[in-house]
């Protein structure tokens, strides 16, 4: 067992095992390729619905390939290629009547260095409502989007100033809000805070928190603290000899932390190897 002196218990979510109809993602044996390199191996789990669910594993063990895999942006990928199914309730998101840009409309993703568009503040969120054919009132999507990403209070009087003028914390928070603009089910978070000073990481952990009121959350960090202060369930993948990425262990995150079953996630979380 790792000693719990190295992390205290303020640090765990309430986690509570998901029930069978409070399932997000049902991942059945997928394999994922780029070219003749095999990337991923076997990957079989049940993401939660309306859950934080954290993604550690050390570099080069494919974690955001996987992550990828829940809104195909593998598909941008030429050499790219997956077997398997990803069911988002319960219907196979690689089936061939699926379109991937409706798809990427329910599963938002939000990635490591904040990436706002070259336009004003408000621009950016009603530009990726309109592109999604919202007819509604624009200003108050605006405001809404801009409230549940915990950043209208602080720009509500520069909508129209440039998003890139926004300090880095704000500019990850104006994705987050962009994300939500079109409606999602799941947001898809890629080391979201890793650019970012403690003090911004830290409203970004809050949102997630926030967030997973409403939405299902899945967050890759490398930041084992986080993963432990926001998760509800911990995914641990490593790569094999063949350089392969695999699940070894989840369930949830205190137990992962606190209590794991495979000596190479206690290794990994304790900081023995990664």
């Amino acid at each position: 067992m790792i000693p719990r002196t190295r992390w205290v218990p303020e640090m765990f979510t309430s986690a509570r095992p998901p029930a069978t109809d409070e399932i997000a993602f049902d991942i059945r044996g997928l394999n994922v390729w780029y070219g003749t390199q095999h990337v991923l191996r076997d990957i079989t789990i049940q993401i939660p619905r309306r859950r934080v669910t954290a993604i550690i594993g050390p570099s080069g063990c494919g974690k955001s390939t996987f992550l990828r895999t829940l809104n195909r942006m593998n598909d941008l990928i030429p050499t790219a290629r997956v077997e398997g199914a990803v069911l988002l309730e319960g219907k196979n998101i690689y089936d061939p009547d699926v379109d991937p840009t409706q798809l990427r409309r329910r599963v938002g993703m939000v990635f490591q260095k904040p990436n706002p568009f070259p336009k004003s503040i408000y621009e950016n969120i009603a530009w990726a409502a309109r592109i999604n054919n919202y007819r509604g009132n624009m200003d108050e999507l605006v405001e809404w989007a801009l409230t549940k990403a915990a950043l209208w209070d602080e720009v509500k009087d520069k909508l129209h100033q440039p998003g890139t003028a926004l300090s880095g914390g704000q500019q990850q928070r104006l994705c987050i809000a962009r994300a939500l603009a079109v409606k999602p089910e799941v947001l898809l978070m890629d080391e979201p805070a890793s650019a970012l000073d403690p003090i911004a990481t830290l409203r970004i952990e809050d949102l997630m928190r926030d967030l997973a009121r409403e939405y299902t959350i899945i967050v890759v960090t490398h930041n084992m603290q986080q993963a432990a202060r926001v998760s509800d369930v911990t995914v641990f993948m490593m790569a094999d000899e063949n350089q392969v990425g695999t699940i070894v262990e989840y369930g949830p995150t205190q137990e992962i932390f606190t209590n794991p079953k495979d000596k190479r996630t206690e290794d990994y979380i304790t900081g023995r190897f990664g």
